[in-house]
């Protein structure tokens, strides 16, 4: 008669799968962190409209045969709020932050952005009707005013600060990333990570394609190689494979370990922009990230 697994037995297998949950973890913070600085290359060839949907067709094509090849039904009881957070995913943050790399620096982007984890904290409190303690909107309030600073007093290429109008897209990318993540957060209490992100792609397709072919323009079809990998990246990494790997993670190690690792997404988006753009990063905009960084890390704690 066989024996009940001990605790000693299942020790191996929590490590390792919490091994593995770090590690695919880890893989989707970098694969995000690329983001900004692979759309800029993208914008070589494209348009800001045109990279936002041609991205999402290749990974609603993908979402599509994954769903397919594990038989998983179309449809969904959660379609309507499935359909709405992927607008917000799938359209808004691409679009905007597509936009907001035709004036400002990847770097700048990656040191605004990351609020970002604050920003869906915050909403998911107030949305959840739950009541933040005061530590958590002090330290939001600091943050939120660093960032401003930091967007205002910051001095572009040509020797002139202030906010620009990539400062205003970059605002309307948080806005809809936190509105998209809240609203996946609930319903991934309910139903695999993945395959929500997943079903919100197939879901999009009937405004998807009709997006593909309403901006695609001419001088698409000759593409530098460059540009074409680079949306190639967009849509098959940055909309899919990232969200695929991060989900997993989170299902795997838990969202208070695994949520860690996106306070190096900032890093890694500084680390892009120079190794593939030859961004000069200063000291002040290492100095801002690790402040916010810290600020996040913070907030965690309320």
């Amino acid at each position: 008669m066989s024996q009940p697994p001990t605790i000693a037995n299942q020790a191996p297998k929590q490590s390792s799968r919490l091994m593995s949950a770090y590690l695919l973890g880890f893989l989707g913070v970098v694969i995000f962190g690329a983001t900004l600085p692979v759309t800029r290359l993208a914008l070589e060839d494209f348009s800001p409209l045109f990279i936002t949907f041609f991205r999402a067709g290749i990974a609603a094509i993908l979402a599509l045969v994954l769903l397919r090849l594990l038989s998983k039904p179309l449809r969904h009881r959660d379609d309507g709020a499935i359909f709405i957070a992927g607008l917000c995913v799938i359209f808004g943050f691409p679009g905007a932050m597509a936009f907001a790399m035709q004036t400002v620096p990847a770097s700048h982007g990656g040191v605004v952005l990351g609020f970002l984890p604050l920003a869906v904290a915050a909403m998911a409190r107030l949305f959840a009707g739950e009541s933040p303690s005061p530590q958590f909107w002090v330290l939001s309030t600091i943050g939120c005013l660093m960032v401003a600073s930091y967007a205002f007093f910051k001095v572009d290429e040509a020797g002139i600060g202030g906010f620009s109008v990539g400062d205003i897209w970059l605002v309307l990318a948080g806005v809809f990333a936190a509105s998209g993540y809240v609203i996946f957060g609930k319903l991934s209490r309910t139903t695999i990570g993945w395959e929500i992100i997943s079903r919100a792609l197939v879901l999009n397709l009937p405004l998807i394609l009709p997006g593909i072919w309403w901006f695609y323009e001419p001088r698409f079809l000759t593409p530098s190689v460059t540009g074409l990998l680079a949306l190639t990246y967009l849509g098959a990494f940055s909309m899919f494979a990232g969200f695929w790997a991060w989900n997993v993670a989170l299902a795997r190690g838990g969202i208070s370990r695994i949520g860690q690792l996106q306070l190096l997404q900032t890093f890694i988006t500084l680390a892009f922009a120079s190794f593939l753009l030859g961004e000069e990063i200063d000291l002040v905009t290492i100095v801002v990230a690790a402040a916010i960084t810290a600020i996040v890390a913070a907030t965690r704690k309320f």
